[in-house]
């Protein structure tokens, strides 16, 4: 087995380039052959016809004494370079050469067909190709007469042999020259590919910023190059985002075990009444359940990047989920002032995964919470139309700026000012909506006006398969 793709273009090229030399070399043999010997039958016919025509004539100068004017017919066909003989019922009457009249007396008349039309035939001979024979039947008065003229196969087959000598030698000496020349070709055409593998081996993830540079190749390589140079930048934006989330996660993690350490130490540093070891277990308590949520979304999301996170699908409710949530977060957005108003058009039945659908609207309703200042307004709508279901929340709050908004949905992401870490949140609430939606075959989006509020939409298929749950990007 070949391992080098370049050998393996050249062997492929040197065995079509092969079989078309021999195939085109065959026909043209078969072709050169059938013309000499469609020239020799010519020639044999014209004087086949030739010494008829004397014969003939000879006859009526000699009033029908046919064996002289076969004589005189054939004395004159002597020095026309083929045989002539002249056969009568059988009989050979004149031949110009003796040692190739036996042969035709012996083929010729049993061979010949009755009628007037020429006729052509190869006699065999031993040692030789053989004569080649053209017969012309003739009837004069009442008696018929067989005027053969033939030719050695000799001068074709010396021809033919000639042209088969040329072809062992061109044939080899053709393919060797196809061989280097196939050799060299596939080289140049390869090697921009061989360029391109020196430097896919200098890229690391040190240096995933580094593209592919392959001139001016031809369109399949530059196709190639133009998919591994974007499946770099893909992999650069993968590396940055998970350097990023690595970030974000340590600084989200220093926090509160900051926190909770120096509670420790402060609560341990000296003797303290029984209030003031209560107040430091109650601060390390609020710590250890921020950083427990913390530790509990960034686990679901590593599962989902894992693709282990399956979908536990029942048939539910989906109202009441909403409206369960809606009341759970009523004393959060009562103590900020701000007005929760729920509507369902009707009782919502679904399948899907009732736990995470419930995660998914207490992050809407939470963040809406959040960022949606006091004497706000919290509008949350449920409703099924064309095949789809659709949850919206509509806030009053401080809205997205625009430059946040493509971030919106991205792990830790919270803008400079509608999304500071003051808020208290992890900046995980978005992200792990969209991968729920997602894992249920539905879609999220968004609309804000900064100051005025944002509205957040959940599509979800009445009707879903069951996939693995996909990570949010």
């Amino acid at each position: 087995m070949i391992r080098s793709f370049r050998l393996q273009v050249t062997a492929w090229y040197v065995a079509f380039f092969s079989i078309l030399l021999i195939t085109f070399s065959l026909i043209v043999y078969g072709f050169l052959a059938r013309s000499l010997e469609a020239r020799l039958d010519e020639t044999l016919i014209t004087e086949a016809r030739t010494a008829a025509a004397l014969f003939q004539s000879e006859m009526q100068e000699m009033n029908g004494a046919f064996p002289a004017a076969a004589h005189e017919a054939v004395a004159e066909m002597r020095t026309r370079g083929v045989v002539i003989a002249i056969f009568s019922e059988g009989r050979l009457l004149e031949a110009t050469e003796p040692a190739e009249a036996e042969v035709l007396r012996r083929h010729v008349p049993g061979a010949a067909r009755t009628g007037d039309t020429d006729q052509v035939l190869t006699i065999p001979r031993p040692g030789s190709p053989g004569l080649r024979v053209a017969i012309q039947p003739i009837r004069i008065g009442d008696r018929g007469f067989l005027v053969a003229s033939a030719s050695s196969l000799d001068s074709v087959s010396v021809q033919l042999e000639g042209v088969r000598r040329v072809l062992y030698i061109a044939l080899p000496l053709a393919l060797l020259i196809a061989g280097v020349g196939g050799f060299l070709l596939a080289d140049r055409s390869l090697r921009p590919l061989f360029r391109m593998t020196e430097q896919a081996h200098e890229i690391s993830a040190r240096n995933l910023s580094q593209r592919l540079q392959v001139g001016r190749p031809a369109e399949e390589l530059s196709a190639l190059a133009a998919s591994f140079n974007e499946l770099l930048s893909r992999l650069d934006a993968s590396f940055g985002t998970m350097r990023r989330f690595i970030a974000d996660a340590s600084h989200e993690l220093r926090t509160p075990v900051a926190v909770i350490r120096g509670e420790a130490d402060v609560a341990l540093s000296q003797e303290r009444a029984p209030e003031a070891y209560k107040e430091s277990l109650a601060v390390i308590q609020d710590e250890a359940k921020r950083l427990t949520r913390l530790v509990d979304d960034l686990l679901n999301l590593a599962r989902a990047d894992a693709g282990h996170a399956r979908l536990r699908r029942e048939e539910f409710y989906l109202d009441d989920v909403v409206s369960e949530c809606c009341r759970a977060v009523q004393s959060l957005a009562a103590a900020k002032g701000i007005q929760v108003e729920w509507k369902a058009v009707e009782d919502l039945s679904y399948s899907g995964d009732e736990d995470l659908l419930r995660r998914l609207v207490f992050n809407l309703l939470d963040n809406a919470i959040r960022y949606t200042p006091g004497s706000g307004k919290i509008t949350v709508l449920l409703s099924r139309e064309e095949g789809q279901t659709r949850l919206t929340v509509s806030d009053t709050g401080v809205g997205i700026a625009p430059a946040a908004a493509p971030h919106i949905f991205e792990r830790f992401y919270r803008g400079d000012d509608a999304r500071s870490r003051q808020s208290g949140g992890f900046g995980l609430g978005l992200a792990i909506v969209k991968w729920i939606a997602e894992a249920h075959n539905g879609s999220v989006g968004f609309t804000s006006d900064p100051g005025a509020g944002s509205t957040f939409e959940v599509v979800l298929p009445v009707t879903s398969p069951a996939p693995a749950p996909r990570p949010v990007a």
